[in-house]
C-alpha cells in the first residue's frame, strides 16, 4: 500500500521541495495540490520534477480551497475537468475534489453527476473528500478577500449547523462511488473517523492522514500527536481490501528549518508504515 507526501504538507516551501523530500525520505509518491505555486497548475512542469527525483505522482488535489478559487478557472466544474487532465498526463490514479461551496449553486446542482461523469470517461477515480462545517460568508460581501478571510468553523453541534457545503461536508449525504478520508477534518467536524470509513465502504480509495485535538479548526497535526484513530484506521485498512494509497498531509509551517520539517515528514511516514505493517501481519 503506497504512502505519499502531499506538496501542502511543505508549504510554504514550492512543490520541487515536496519532490526532494519525498525521495529523500522514501516516500512512494506524491499528491500535487494545485494551488497559487505556478509550478503546480504545470502539468509538464510537475512530470520532470516526477521524472528527475523518481517520485511518481499518485493523486492530484483539484484546487477547491477558498484561496483557488481562481487558479485556472473561475468555473469549478472547469478547475475539476482540467484537475481531471491532468491527472491523466501524470499518470495519477485520483482526483481528490472537495464538495461544492454552498454558493456555487449550479456547479452543486450538477455535481454528483459531473464526478460520475469524469470517473467513467477517464478511468481516474475521482475521491470527494468529507469535510467539517464552516459558516456560509455574509452574500453581500462575498468574493472579498477580507470575507473569505473571517471564514471560521462553527462551534455549534454539526446537526445543528448550516455549512458552506452543498449538501452537507459528508460526502456520503449525497453518495459517490470514490471517498477521500481525511482525519483532520474528521477531528474539526467531531465525526467518528471508523465510523465514516465504514459508511464509505469499498468506496474508500485515499487517505489523508493527519491528525486533530478535537478543536473546531483544521489542524492537519502529525499523525500520533491528536486524538484521531490514525493507527487503528491504518491497520483496519492493511487488513482489508483497501487498495488506494495513503498520503500524508500535515502542517509543518512551524517547523523552524528544512532539516526540522524533514524530521517531522519522516516521523510522519514512520508512524503510517508501521501501523500498515501491524495490520498486514494480522490479517
Amino acid at each position: 500500500m503506497p504512502v505519499g507526501l502531499s506538496t501542502a504538507s511543505v508549504w510554504p516551501q514550492p512543490v520541487e521541495a515536496a519532490f526532494e523530500i519525498a525521495a529523500d525520505l522514501g516516500y512512494d509518491g506524491i499528491e500535487l495540490m494545485v494551488w497559487a505555486d505556478q509550478i503546480s497548475q504545470d502539468p509538464a512542469a510537475v512530470r520532470r520534477l516526477a521524472q528527475s527525483y523518481g517520485v511518481p505522482v499518485l493523486a492530484v488535489h483539484a484546487p477547491c480551497l477558498l484561496i483557488t478559487q481562481r487558479v485556472w478557472s473561475a468555473d469549478p466544474e472547469e478547475r475539476l475537468r482540467r484537475a481531471v487532465d491532468a491527472a491523466a498526463e501524470l499518470d495519477a490514479s485520483t482526483v481528490v475534489v472537495h464538495p461544492p461551496f454552498r454558493w456555487q449553486r449550479r456547479y452543486a446542482d450538477g455535481f454528483a453527476d459531473l464526478v460520475a461523469e469524469l470517473t467513467e470517461t477517464s478511468g481516474i477515480a475521482v475521491a470527494v473528500e468529507n469535510m467539517f462545517p464552516l459558516r456560509p460568508p455574509n452574500p453581500r460581501r462575498f468574493g472579498s478577500r477580507l470575507q473569505a478571510s473571517r471564514l471560521r468553523p462553527m462551534a455549534a453541534p454539526a446537526s445543528l449547523q448550516v455549512s458552506a457545503f452543498r449538501p452537507s461536508p459528508d460526502p456520503t449525504d449525497q453518495g459517490h462511488r470514490h471517498y477521500t478520508l481525511d482525519l483532520s477534518h474528521t477531528a474539526a467536524a467531531h465525526v467518528d473517523a471508523m465510523e465514516l470509513a465504514a459508511r464509505m465502504g469499498d468506496g474508500l480509495r485515499h487517505i489523508h492522514l493527519a491528525d486533530g485535538s478535537g478543536l473546531a479548526k483544521d489542524q492537519h497535526l502529525l499523525p500520533g500527536r491528536g486524538k484521531q484513530p490514525c493507527g487503528e484506521l491504518c491497520e483496519h485498512l492493511a487488513r482489508g481490501n483497501f487498495d488506494g494509497a495513503v498520503v500524508i498531509e500535515v502542517n509543518t509551517r512551524k517547523s523552524r528549518t528544512p532539516e526540522e520539517r524533514s524530521a517531522e515528514l519522516a516521523e510522519a511516514l514512520a508512524f503510517a508504515r508501521l501501523h500498515l505493517f501491524r495490520g498486514s501481519l494480522r490479517h
